[in-house]
């Protein structure tokens, strides 16, 4: 005997917990659709924040490369999620944008992540910022653009390299353009789509860094991450 599936027709509007039928259409047909935008719901339940190097800063000092991997290291862009903190940081997007400054430029090269755990103590770094509200309040996590990682207490290491480029794509010094040395730009503004592969737990630290020392290069940079309960 078949047993009859029923829908209301129209939209409901309910609360967290409440129990509802299936939504139907006009002509008995079920309603499926995405809800809201790809992030809405993390971002309405106060979950998504943001942050980096939001005033275009000079990068042309081997302190932001993988050549520095200690507490003098200042990442590009970065995060430390304190060894205090009860969630994991769900990296979901991170962006770059680079310009070049003077006639004269060396590129950055490729880009890489990377990382270090049990960090209790780190110093600087600013307070995110919530999607939801635009208040710089609510996350546990610090987040790092152009601010060294004082404290640090495990150097950094090498994960993986990053999606992300910009800039000069060369790392030998080139005269922009002129005929003799016409610039090879990687592109000035690049997203990195992470999509929660990687999890900062408590006490780790992410860091964006050059694999060299670029001349005449500044950046803007920033994450977005969700802060999910351990």
């Amino acid at each position: 005997m078949a047993v009859p599936i029923q829908g209301q027709v129209g939209p409901q509007v309910l609360q967290d917990g409440a129990t509802a039928t299936l939504r139907i259409d006009r002509s008995a047909a079920q309603v499926v659709q995405e809800l809201h935008g790809r992030f809405y719901e993390q971002t309405y339940r106060n979950a998504l924040y943001m942050g980096g190097m939001t005033a275009l800063t000079s990068i042309s000092n081997a302190t932001f490369t993988s050549g520095t991997l200690g507490a003098t290291c200042t990442p590009i862009v970065g995060i430390w999620n304190p060894g205090t903190s009860t969630v994991n940081l769900a990296i979901l997007q991170a962006l770059l944008g680079i310009t070049i400054t003077a006639a004269t430029a060396t590129g950055c090269a490729p880009f890489v992540w990377a990382v270090s755990t049990g960090n209790n103590a780190l110093t600087l770094g600013n307070v995110p910022v919530n999607r939801k509200t635009l208040a710089a309040s609510g996350s546990q996590a610090k987040v790092f653009g152009g601010a060294a990682l004082t404290g640090l207490t495990n150097s950094l290491v090498v994960a993986i390299a990053s999606a992300l480029t910009g800039g000069q794509s060369t790392n030998a010094s080139v005269v922009e353009g002129t005929v003799a040395g016409t610039p090879s730009i990687a592109g000035g503004f690049t997203a990195e789509n992470l999509d929660g592969s990687i999890l900062v737990p408590p006490g780790g630290v992410l860091a964006l860094l050059a694999t060299t020392t670029p001349v005449a290069h500044s950046a803007v940079s920033g994450l977005i991450w969700e802060e999910v309960p351990l």
